[in-house]
């Protein structure tokens, strides 16, 4: 039998605190592409799509799809742009009856009107399909994941890497779950675990760590008879919702008791081991005296600003780790990005190889992103801020800072970029005359992805706390929707109200 295929991607993340509303220039910025165009820039890639793609082709499936669109993280996703997004995917369940619906989703998107955006997507298209239509959906591991979320899709499956690297390997993956499921081979359905925590304490790692182990434990799980997909996702602490915080998931069939016991065994490793912590956070003027008394002799230094990272919606303005980098005088450096659209304008209207003098970042939100640095340097370049990738994550796909500008002062070459996007990819750099193995310290913005194409060259790699808007400081942040008390805003897990929590903290199957 050949089965008709509804396929789209719909990806944001939210973060809660963010000034920033998400709206339809947002995503276009990023990219909103439909139908064939998605496919072709998509679709032979490292993404969910091509994954769906692989399997779809295998088994003879007529793919329609539909779209593919994200947004770098901002805030609260506006509900004009939501219903401009879901529009064509619902006109589409409407025209045709298809026999399974695959999504490539993030998990963490938050609505104007409502907490969990993944959770509103699939209502609606059960509004029109019912619910005999299965349905399968892939998740970043920083999902927060709700219980809508699980009774309204089959099949969920999350990524299983950070950095993601396996985003085509996991669309398979749930393709694979989707086909068996059409064909009648299996009925399955997805349970859902939690823990009172804002996130995995690691943010969910797997380059080191505990999080090794509890993957190894949810892939040989998956070898169980009846069980199809473990999911282990450490949350998204950005976001300021009552569905935050860590979850594993059990997509199967048969004794579901057997599975929540599994998935129980994972959560309590994460709440047990919630102050194991990986990441030695330093403080700017720290990685600023350990770059000046770095020698590059295995390969650069490596500073990741932490808190002021795009990638988890940090305005990426800010200009505290730059100031220390120019206060002690470091040399043979580059810094990015530093997202300035006002600079950029100002700086694509002088010439290049001149000396400008220029406010530089600061001028989002004064509480996290510093002041503007008046800084004195010369233009070595400006640029439409293309760029594609050739790195692990990135590797074949095309992505924009929007115009942008390369500004050394003294010895740092500065990325200043219209859209913020964070580190990732080594072209990031490249793509714009910067070569980051040449220099002595590489200062970028991200939190763990960076690694995946960075950390292979580095000499060193050590992690900075700007104070930014991803500060792990998380009582620095105006939380109000967190169900309370949560792990680390309140530590006293003995407390009655702590343990009441613990003891009511599964999503039974429906």
């Amino acid at each position: 039998m050949v089965f008709n295929v509804l396929t789209a991607e719909m990806s944001h993340e939210s973060n809660s605190f963010s000034l920033l509303e998400t709206d339809e220039v947002a995503f276009k910025s990023r990219y909103v592409l439909m139908g064939d165009d998605a496919i072709t820039e998509r679709g032979q890639a490292n993404t969910e799509l091509a994954g769906f793609l692989d399997v779809g082709r295998t088994h003879d499936w007529r793919v329609h799809h539909v779209l593919s669109a994200a947004a770098g993280p901002s805030g609260k996703v506006k509900r004009r742009t939501f219903n401009w997004l879901c529009g064509p995917i619902i006109s589409a369940v409407r025209a045709t009856t298809f026999d399974g619906i695959l999504l490539g989703l993030h998990g963490a998107m938050d609505l104007e009107f409502c907490e969990d955006g993944e959770g509103e997507l699939l209502s609606r298209i059960r509004e029109v399909v019912g619910m005999d239509v299965p349905i399968a959906v892939t998740l970043d591991p920083h999902a927060n994941v709700s219980k809508e979320m699980c009774a309204l899709a089959d099949i969920v499956v999350s990524f299983k890497t950070y950095p993601h690297i396996d985003m085509r390997s996991t669309g398979r993956h749930a393709a694979e779950i989707l086909q068996r499921t059409m064909a009648g081979a299996i009925s399955p359905r997805t349970i859902c675990v939690r823990r009172p925590m804002l996130e995995e304490v690691n943010g969910g790692r797997t380059d080191i760590g505990p999080m090794i182990e509890r993957i190894a434990l949810a892939r040989a799980y998956e070898e169980t008879e009846d069980v199809f997909a473990v999911s282990v996702n450490a949350g998204f602490a950005s976001a300021d919702v009552s569905i935050v915080g860590p979850t594993v998931l059990v997509t199967g069939q048969g004794d579901f008791s057997a599975h929540v016991a599994f998935a129980e065994t994972i959560a309590d490793d994460i709440w047990n081991k919630r102050f194991e912590v990986l990441n030695d956070y330093v403080t700017v003027d720290e990685a600023a005296t350990i770059a000046t008394q770095y020698e590059a002799k295995e390969g650069p230094l490596i500073i990741a600003d932490y808190a002021d990272n795009p990638g988890a919606g940090s305005y990426g303005d800010s200009t505290e780790l730059l100031r220390a980098l120019l206060e002690a005088s470091v040399t043979n450096a580059c810094f990015g990005p530093m997202v300035d659209a006002d600079a950029v304008q100002a700086l694509h209207a002088s010439p290049v190889g001149g000396r400008v003098r220029i406010e530089l970042g600061g001028k989002t939100d004064p509480l996290f992103s510093g002041v503007p640095l008046s800084v004195d340097g010369e233009l070595v370049s400006v640029s439409d801020g293309h760029f594609v990738g050739d790195g692990p994550m990135m590797r074949g796909l095309s992505g924009s800072f929007g115009p942008s500008a390369v500004l050394r002062v003294g010895g740092i070459d500065i990325l200043v970029v219209s859209v913020a996007r964070q580190i990732l990819d080594t072209q990031q750099f490249e793509a714009f005359g910067i070569d980051p193995q040449k220099k002595q310290v590489v200062a970028l913005k991200s939190m763990q992805h960076f690694r995946a194409a960075f950390e292979s060259m580095a000499g060193r790699v050590i992690v900075c706390d700007s104070g930014a808007l991803c500060t792990p400081q998380y009582n620095r942040l105006p939380y109000r929707n967190v169900p309370r008390p949560i792990f680390p805003l309140d530590q006293a897990e003995s407390s009655p109200a702590m343990a009441a929590v613990l003891a009511d903290s599964s999503d039974r199957p429906r």
